[in-house]
């Protein structure tokens, strides 16, 4: 995948150990922790730790979605193969006071559409816990469709698929 990816008002770059500050705040937002999940990072020294795992994991990438204009962090998006499913799969999340702008429709739209090129990837999933509906009204307007519903660790996911 590429580590460089423009839309119209973000640019996606992969994740560095120099993310840090925002990694922290990220994912200890309301949102991550109760749609995503308590990642134990509460300092400096955790959030380079949880960047450096990101980084040494073979099949994960995370791209740092910054406004164009003036190089802010406001997302992430993920591109996983995870071992409970048989296609990678395609996350977002955006620090909330930017939600609900369109920032995470036009970054994972072009991710897929660039992933979608190439053979490996023709079908991309996404997961979310079926409470989330935001997430649900995204995957459903990024043309995803609810294929079913699986059990990981105690908590049940929706599986949505291109």
């Amino acid at each position: 995948m590429q580590t460089q990816i423009t839309t119209p008002r973000l640019v996606l770059n992969i994740i560095t150990e120099e993310d840090h500050d925002f990694v922290l705040s990220i994912l200890n937002t309301k949102g991550w922790i109760a749609f995503i999940g308590d990642r134990n990072v509460h300092s400096t020294a955790d959030a380079i730790a949880y960047i450096q795992k990101i980084k040494n994991t073979p099949n994960i990438t995370y791209w740092v979605a910054r406004l164009k204009n003036d190089n802010t962090p406001i997302g992430i998006i993920s591109f996983i193969k995870r071992s409970y499913l048989d296609h990678f799969d395609i996350g977002f999340a955006l620090l909330p006071e930017y939600s609900g702008q369109g920032y995470a429709y036009e970054a994972a739209a072009m991710v897929l559409s660039i992933a979608g090129k190439e053979e490996a990837y023709k079908t991309i999933l996404a997961t979310t816990v079926p409470h989330n509906t935001s997430s649900v009204k995204l995957l459903t307007k990024l043309g995803l469709h609810f294929e079913k519903e699986i059990e990981v660790d105690n908590v049940k996911l929706q599986v949505y698929s291109t």
